[in-house]
């Protein structure tokens, strides 16, 4: 089962790199995001340093949706979704698997980024570990609920433009508690550093534990 589950992350792995541009194409996404702010509400450093890191979570959770439509409806198409429901290893396992291919190789970059893109801002030195931080802990919780909408989405035609319609309303606590904890690394919030950030790391660790359950159950439901 471990042979299998390594061969099916690299073979997402490679997938996730090509399909739609992968990494480059989220971080250039992320990239125009950023750019188009200052332009928006000005160029006020002191205020873009206030909102810097909302700026930064809401484009990371925008980027984050990018390919994520086509986590399991390329392998619906083409039959591959079948042989996985078929396989040895459980549906849950394989949509983990998928998930964290999509993660590394679509979101890490991301974040990895991050503190660059938080200088364009005008964020505190001090703030830009604290973001980058709660971005690598939370943006996992965005991926795991983008599988759900992917898996409930998978058999539609037009399945991407519903996909974000169904997932961006759970993914608010997420963002609350992200930007909190961002906020609270700079002394700007209104709680201490550890209390928005465990919060932040609890919802992660309990998508990582329904999420797979959840889209399993809705790619049984679209095949039966």
């Amino acid at each position: 089962m471990r042979s299998a589950a390594l061969a099916l992350f690299l073979r997402e792995w490679r997938v996730t790199r090509r399909l739609g541009g992968g990494a480059a194409m989220a971080v250039i996404f992320f990239l125009i995001l950023i750019t188009i702010v200052p332009f928006a509400i000005g160029p006020d450093p002191r205020l873009l340093g206030r909102i810097g890191a909302a700026i930064l979570w809401i484009a990371a959770l925008l980027a984050t949706l990018i390919g994520l439509d086509r986590l399991f409806q390329a392998d619906a198409e083409d039959g591959s979704l079948d042989l996985l429901r078929l396989g040895n290893l459980p549906l849950e396992l394989v949509v983990l698997v998928k998930c964290a291919a999509h993660w590394l190789a679509t979101i890490v970059p991301l974040v990895i980024a991050a503190p660059l893109f938080g200088l364009l801002l005008a964020m505190p030195a001090a703030q830009l570990w604290t973001v980058t931080l709660t971005l690598l802990i939370g943006t996992p919780a965005l991926t795991l609920l983008g599988a759900i909408g992917a898996g409930l989405t998978a058999g539609l035609r037009r399945g991407g433009l519903l996909m974000p319609v169904l997932i961006l309303p759970f993914t608010i606590p997420v963002l609350i508690f992200g930007v909190a904890a961002a906020n609270a690394g700079q002394g700007a919030g209104f709680m201490p550093l550890h209390v928005p950030l465990l919060v932040l790391t609890a919802l992660t660790l309990a998508t990582l534990a329904l999420a797979p359950l959840a889209a399993a159950w809705a790619l049984r439901a679209g095949a039966s």
